[in-house]
């Protein structure tokens, strides 16, 4: 029990470090990152464990939990709303999904749900990934919807793919107020990440509004099937050759990651602005691309929001990979996640304040 709790204890450290180390240098500790919650948790049983025991090892494990302890506050919060009588600037990021376009939750009606549930929101800008619209007569033509529906007026839309010169998918940010000047980061990748910042104008102020959607995972289908058996504990006939392929696609992954933050960090480092950042990182609260991004920025979830957060509805990572990130200039006042959702993201909507007026 003690040489494992050692063990245990290691991997905790290795977990814990994660955030400061680049993939791009070594990439071994971004694995252990991504089960921190589950080396945190392992590790305050233990704790309980000798403490019952009455054994003195119990004090390397409770240092082991107060340098986890900074680390854990990212992944669950307990917090209440300020009270203001000015009316706060919503702020939503959501992976629509391109409003289920292929039809993977076999509901006709997903499309409408989404845009009702966005619309119930009712937010000020609203930052979309994964965003798809077609100029196609009778196809789904999303720019339009939005834009009507929930009287969001100015659009700022970069495309990553293209076909037949109607049909486009990429990434969207839709303003109540006017956007004076628009960019793009590309990543120089073949995947459909991107980053893009709109310069937005509030009252008399101008805030830059990042909206970013960083390299997925892309497991498989046979990958996704390796998990689930693996999680059931059933048979599996080849676990070695599962298992490369799954690390392998998490190695490509975190080291694209780091160079896409990079690149994401430099510019963000030049803007004369107050800045937002939204977005899906696809990646965990203890990851090298969230430390990275949030430098200087304060997250809107560990300000005001309440509970686990996750934001994702897929099978895993069940934890937080979507977040709003905002300027220490700026206050937030709240945060909500939907309670609801129609795609495999959650929609998160912060409460800002000192924007414009």
């Amino acid at each position: 029990m003690l040489w494992l709790h050692y063990a245990l204890i290691v991997s905790l450290l290795l977990s814990v470090s994660a955030k400061y180390i680049s993939p791009a240098l070594f990439w071994v500790p971004a694995f252990f990152g991504l089960a921190f919650p589950f080396l945190f948790l392992a590790n305050i049983l233990f704790l309980l464990f000798w403490v019952a025991q009455f054994k003195p090892v119990f004090m390397i494990g409770a240092a082991a939990f107060l340098t986890g302890v900074p680390t854990a506050l990212r992944y669950i919060q307990f917090s209440r709303p300020d009270s203001t009588t000015s009316q706060p600037l919503k702020v939503t990021s959501y992976n629509s999904m391109l409003f289920d376009l292929y039809n993977w939750t076999h509901n006709d009606e997903r499309r409408a749900s989404i845009l009702n549930n966005l619309n119930e929101i009712a937010s000020d800008i609203l930052c979309l990934q994964e965003f798809y619209t077609s100029e196609e007569k009778g196809d789904y033509n999303n720019t339009d919807t939005i834009t009507r529906l929930l009287r969001l007026p100015y659009h700022h839309i970069e495309y990553t793919t293209t076909l037949r010169n109607t049909d486009h998918w990429g990434i969207a940010t839709f303003s109540k107020f006017p956007i004076i000047n628009k960019g793009r980061i590309v990543f120089h990748t073949k995947s459909n990440n991107i980053c893009i910042f709109s310069d937005i104008v509030i009252n008399k102020d101008t805030v830059r509004i990042y909206n970013v959607h960083l390299q997925s995972i892309s497991f498989s289908k046979k990958d996704n099937q390796f998990l689930e058996e693996i999680a059931s504990d059933h048979q599996v006939n080849d676990r070695m050759l599962g298992g490369k392929n799954i690390l392998r696609r998490l190695q490509k992954a975190f080291l694209k990651r780091s160079e896409q933050v990079e690149m994401i960090a430099k510019h963000m480092k030049m803007c004369r602005y107050r800045i937002i950042l939204c977005g899906d990182f696809n990646d965990t609260a203890s990851s090298f691309a969230y430390e990275r991004l949030s430098e200087n920025l304060k997250d809107a979830f560990i300000s005001k929001g309440n509970g686990f957060g996750r934001t994702y509805n897929g099978k895993w990572p069940q934890f937080r990979i979507d977040y709003i990130l905002y300027d220490e200039r700026i206050s937030c006042i709240n945060y909500k996640r939907s309670k609801e959702t129609f795609t495999d993201h959650y929609p998160i909507t912060a409460y800002f304040t000192n924007i414009g007026w």
